[in-house]
């Protein structure tokens, strides 16, 4: 009788008996992830510790987002802005702004091609999301997951998981997803244009440029001192010349334990009750034209610099504008061998790649200073 109750006991208690169609369904999601980063690479770094927080979440009567749960205590991060803030420290110990530092005008290109950005911004409202969960839809168009991530849980925490998800994969399919824009929006003939090579950029400017940004981003708009600050404040480490171990640290150890947990709290937010509806649709679909118009915003300035140089500089740089570092600046160097295989673009096209991660930055900071008044 005893072990009938007991038996009783764990049938009663089991999962299964908890499970419902909205968690199969997450749990297939999950699955497909899972497949998306191992078999296919797509960002795995940051999509397998998503796709597994999605499956555990989804596993009823865990306890693990309960209250003192473990996933409740790593959704603190998130909740708290610590895990994008400290991402942004590590991104800027492995950038060199020494590109964009060697020719400043790419600062625009980067600027440009947060086009997307504002305009997802406008249809998800005309598609009826409030403003504040437009503009966390609309970042996804900077192609940049971690301000992505920092702005939608500060402005509209209850759709964090859907964009996340799409922030971060297309960022993975930025191979697939720029080439035809390019291709449209620019000639064979203008792909095929050699830039001259970049100048060398002192020591003293790669020093002094993380400490003014700050300063000047910092005055002239506060609200992105958190991304903008510790982004430049990584960068720092790395051109100091002074603290290589933080650096390293910054840029391996304490990069690679944040990255586990922000997946693991991104994928946390993935219930079915919250996930699986027409809403995700919709901000998967405003995801692929935020990011479509991003890289024609970038393109189309740059089109303008062709024009105005007399055709020295090659508007595919344009399309490296958006946050997907050091990816869609790879990308336009492999577009642009195709049509001259001794066009070597790809520290010009870093360029407007690091401005990228600075304008993305700096919208999420516009927006948040504009909603949260």
């Amino acid at each position: 009788m005893i072990y009938l109750d007991a038996l009783r006991g764990i049938i009663t208690e089991s999962g299964l008996l908890g499970l419902t169609l909205k968690n199969v369904g997450m749990l297939f999601v999950a699955f497909i992830l899972l497949y998306l980063a191992i078999k296919k690479g797509f960002e795995p770094l940051l999509l397998l510790p998503i796709a597994f927080g999605c499956l555990l979440a989804n596993l009823p009567l865990s306890g693990i987002l309960d209250e003192g749960g473990f996933l409740y205590w790593v959704k603190f991060g998130i909740n708290h802005e610590i895990y994008p803030i400290i991402i942004f420290m590590g991104i800027g110990a492995l950038t060199d702004f020494g590109p964009l530092l060697a020719n400043p005008v790419t600062f625009l290109l980067g600027a440009s091609a947060q086009l997307g950005v504002f305009i997802a911004v406008l249809g998800a409202m005309a598609w009826g999301f409030t403003i504040q969960e437009a503009a966390g839809i609309g970042i996804i168009g900077g192609a940049d997951g971690p301000t992505a991530i920092y702005l939608c849980s500060k402005v509209a925490p209850q759709i964090l998981g859907a964009v996340a998800v799409a922030a971060y994969s297309y960022m993975s399919l930025v191979p697939l997803i720029q080439p035809p824009v390019i291709k449209l929006l620019t000639t064979k003939e203008q792909r095929a244009i050699k830039m001259d090579q970049l100048r060398p950029v002192s020591k003293l400017e790669r020093v002094l440029f993380p400490i003014v940004s700050t300063i000047v981003c910092g005055l002239i708009l506060p609200a992105c001192v958190p991304l903008v600050g510790m982004l430049m404040f990584g960068n720092l480490l790395r051109e100091s010349g002074c603290t290589e171990r933080l650096s390293l640290a910054a840029q391996n150890e304490i990069l690679n334990f944040t990255t586990i947990f922000l997946g693991l709290a991104v994928g946390s937010t993935m219930e079915g009750d919250t996930f699986l509806q027409v809403t995700t649709i919709k901000i998967i679909a405003l995801g692929l034209v935020a990011f479509g118009f991003s890289t024609a915003g970038g393109l189309a300035l740059g089109q303008v610099f062709r024009i105005v140089s007399n055709g020295k500089i090659n508007p595919t740089i344009g399309a490296a504008g958006v946050s997907a570092v050091p990816m869609a600046a790879r990308v336009v160097q492999k577009v642009v061998q195709k049509e001259n295989p001794s066009s070597f673009l790809l520290m010009h096209a870093m360029g407007p790649n690091v401005a990228g991660v600075i304008g993305t930055a700096v919208a999420a900071g516009t927006m948040l200073t504009l909603l949260t008044k």
